[in-house]
Parts: C-alpha cells; sequence; structure tokens
C-alpha cells in the first residue's frame, strides 16, 4: 500500500452531478475531446525532515531513482547564491557544499530507501569529500547535479541499529564535481536518550558561552566576509584556537541540538587551516574528517592546525584537531593549493 493510500482518511466519493447531454452547434454531435498531454515531470526539493533541516532553504536534495539494491541516482541542486557556501568574491561554490550534499543524500537515502523512521538519531563518523574547483564556478542559472550514490549496510549491531557506508559521485552535466563519502549509525530515540545520559536531548540552543574578553579572528584571515561567519577565537597559543560559534547561526545551527553539529566541526578545521597561515592562505578542496565523539556545547573546545607539504606538487596538507578536557573529538586533514595572491 502507497503512503497516501495508508496516510489518506477514508472519504465516501461525492456525488457526481447529472449533466444534460451536450451538443455541438445546431444539434451536431459535440467534438471528441482529446486526452490531455502528460504532465511535465516538475522538480521541487524533497521533505526537509528527510535531510534533518529545519529551514527549506537549505535543502539541497530533489529526488531519487534505484539502480540496484545498493546504488540509485540522487538528483540536488545548488542555488545561485549562498550566503554561506560561496567563495568570498561570490563568483564560486564553497566546496564545503558538496560535503553538506554528500551529508544529506545519505541522510536522505536511509530514509526513503532503507525505511530508518525518521524519529532515529544519525551518529557520523567520517565525512570525506574531493572538490574539483573548475567546476564550482556559479552560472547563470542554479546548477542542477546527478549524484552516483551507493549505499553499503554493514553488520548490524542490534535488530534496530543499522550502519552504513554511503559514497557519492557528483556530477554537473557530464563532468565530475566531487566525491564524497561518510559512515553513519542509526539508534532509535530512546537508545540515544540512553547513550546522552542527563543530557536535555533535542533542547534549545544554549547561549552562547562567554569567551573572555578575545574577540573573534578577523574574517579575511579565515577566507570569510561576515564577522558572524568566524568560528575560531585566539589564544594565546600559536596555531591553537578556541571553537566559539554563533550558536545563533541560521545555517551552521539551523535547528537545535544537544551537541555542536559534524559541519560545524568542519568548518572549523577549514578556517583553521586557513589562519595558520603560513605557508600562505589555503583553499581546501578536499577533506577527510573523523568524529571520535560529540562536541558538546558546555566544555571549551581547542581546535589545532600544522601544515606539512603535501603529496602533489604545490599542494600543502594541513592537519586539524579538536580536543575537549584533552580528549580528541575531531580530527581533519584538509588539502589544498596556497592562495599566494
Amino acid at each position: 500500500m502507497s503512503l497516501l493510500a495508508y496516510f489518506a482518511p477514508t472519504l465516501a466519493p461525492a456525488p457526481t452531478p447529472a449533466l444534460a447531454p451536450a451538443t455541438g452547434p445546431l444539434g451536431t454531435p459535440p467534438a471528441p475531446i482529446r486526452p490531455a498531454a502528460p504532465a511535465p515531470r516538475l522538480t521541487s526539493t524533497v521533505a526537509k525532515e528527510y535531510v534533518h533541516r529545519a529551514c527549506h532553504a537549505e535543502v539541497f536534495i530533489t529526488g531519487s531513482e534505484p539502480l540496484g539494491d545498493t546504488a540509485f541516482t540522487v538528483t540536488a541542486q545548488w542555488p545561485r547564491a549562498h550566503t554561506f557556501f560561496s567563495t568570498p568574491d561570490g563568483t564560486g561554490y564553497d566546496p564545503m557544499l558538496a560535503a553538506e550534499t554528500v551529508r544529506q543524500a545519505g541522510l536522505y537515502l536511509a530514509h526513503t530507501r532503507y525505511g530508518v523512521p525518521l524519529d532515529h538519531r544519525f551518529m557520523m563518523w567520517n565525512l570525506d569529500y574531493t572538490a574539483r574547483a573548475r567546476r564550482l564556478s556559479i552560472g547563470a542559472t542554479p546548477t542542477d547535479l546527478t549524484i552516483e550514490a551507493r549505499l553499503l549496510p554493514r553488520p548490524r549491531r542490534t535488530r534496530s541499529t543499522v550502519d552504513f557506508t554511503f559514497t557519492a559521485t557528483v556530477r554537473r552535466g557530464p563532468h565530475l564535481a566531487a566525491t564524497g563519502e561518510a559512515r553513519f549509525t542509526t539508534v532509535p530515540d530512546s537508545t540515544y536518550r540512553r547513550l546522552r545520559g542527563a543530557r536535555p536531548v533535542g533542547s534549545p540552543i544554549p547561549e552562547a558561552a562567554e569567551a573572555g574578553t578575545a574577540r573573534p579572528l578577523p574574517p579575511a584571515l579565515v577566507g570569510r566576509v561576515r564577522p558572524c561567519d568566524v568560528v575560531l577565537t585566539p589564544t594565546d597559543t600559536p596555531g591553537t584556537w578556541l571553537l566559539t560559534p554563533d550558536l545563533r547561526h541560521p545555517i551552521l545551527f539551523d535547528h537545535a541540538g544537544d551537541h555542536i553539529p559534524g559541519m560545524v566541526l568542519l568548518e572549523a578545521a577549514r578556517q583553521a587551516a586557513n589562519a595558520l597561515g603560513a605557508p600562505a592562505t589555503i583553499a581546501p578542496t578536499a577533506a577527510a574528517t573523523a568524529f571520535h565523539r560529540y562536541a558538546e556545547h558546555d566544555a571549551p573546545t581547542t581546535v589545532t592546525a600544522r601544515h606539512t607539504p603535501g603529496e602533489e606538487p604545490d599542494t600543502v596538507t594541513t592537519t586539524v584537531t579538536g580536543h575537549q578536557h584533552g580528549e580528541p573529538v575531531f580530527t581533519t586533514v584538509l588539502t589544498g593549493r596556497p592562495d599566494r595572491g
């Protein structure tokens, strides 16, 4: 039975009014009615609940088609302008938009193709992406994408737990624009609440903690334009910062949660790579992030970064780590080319 048939109320059909027989001019038989042309296939974004977003404007997935038991084609669209996922000059997409699109596609397929209930909780263990900068320019129309996706379930831990790896190849027309991979574990809400202990799950986002007298880094130093997008505050230790995002940020904190989202940590890593400065500002087009534990709202998060030469000529690799109470929270390895102005 379809979901529409399941949820639609049972109503008696409305009576059909009696109609007088139609006639044409001067009593001649009417012309036959031609069948209507098939309705065009229209495009809209998927329900925001499927991608764990509160705002419709932050949904980029538009649909999917199965190609087999584990393979799917997912469609997506990027807007021409976005207040966060765009380059400082507004001419290109931020490579992190590829990471967010991969994240959304994985959640969407888990819910719609594997039947993970909407009230289950997702734990993200890693999120990797590689973007091709020349395919990230903003054109004269919104950018339509086709994603070749594969969702591979891992052995179940329990009957109610789903553990899977998601891989994606993102194409812009015939051209490869990005690739990505993520691993998730889903658990029922009751299990998640036991894991989180006494922490209020799904509570309103807390007020930002005081960051002392220090002010956030200048936006230009971390590859941003707006001060509200800066998530790092300087410390007295070179190469180390405090994670101090604006908890009211409409995109980074799109909805309430009991911990700092993974995309915020990935943004912190990218900003740290830029703030480190030497040998030059980095425009990372690839990042591999491992999430070790939840980043709690009520604990200071220190972020450290160091540069090493990249494997390819004229590239730089930056390793960024985040810690709370001396324990690792996340590790990100970014690769990019120095922008020497």
